[in-house]
């Protein structure tokens, strides 16, 4: 369930994707926001043809004669699964150190279901809300007005 969350005063937002991610923390109020970058992550993750060493491999079907090719690993999807096991690795940590006690959670559907079966009671306890859409290449600033509006 995605809800709208409300940034109050030093309340934490990740805006995350697969490949990257913001901790920002709002020193504003909820109609001002102010976010200052406290934290970011990034995963070098090429796409899945530069990270494979070998071509895909082929199944022969003795029955039939005939040769299929078998689908190969899809090591760029790999990557980001084990990101957000990174990041709510991250954000339990946080949490265990008390860096803050609300925090918004926005990322793309998959990688928010991700994240959200990664992570830990004590940070899902406070999850204040989720976004579902992609802000991780936004200007802090345009950040700040979508979630003002």
């Amino acid at each position: 369930m995605t809800t709208t969350p409300q940034i109050d005063y030093k309340t934490w937002i990740l805006v995350a994707d697969g490949e990257k991610a913001l901790f920002l923390e709002n020193i504003g109020d909820n109609e001002l926001p102010n976010f200052q970058v406290r934290r970011v992550e990034e995963q070098e993750n090429p796409p899945s043809r530069e990270q494979g060493a070998n071509r895909p491999g082929r199944v022969f079907d003795s029955s039939t004669a005939r040769r299929s090719a078998v689908s190969d690993t899809d090591w760029h999807q790999i990557a980001k699964d084990r990101f957000a096991k990174e990041l709510s690795a991250i954000l339990y940590a946080m949490a265990h150190r008390d860096r803050f006690k609300k925090i918004a959670i926005i990322a793309p559907p998959k990688i928010l279901g991700d994240l959200r079966g990664e992570l830990h009671k004590e940070v899902a306890d406070r999850v204040v809300g989720e976004i579902a859409k992609t802000l991780t290449n936004h200007p802090i600033d345009r950040i700040e007005d979508l979630l003002a509006a």
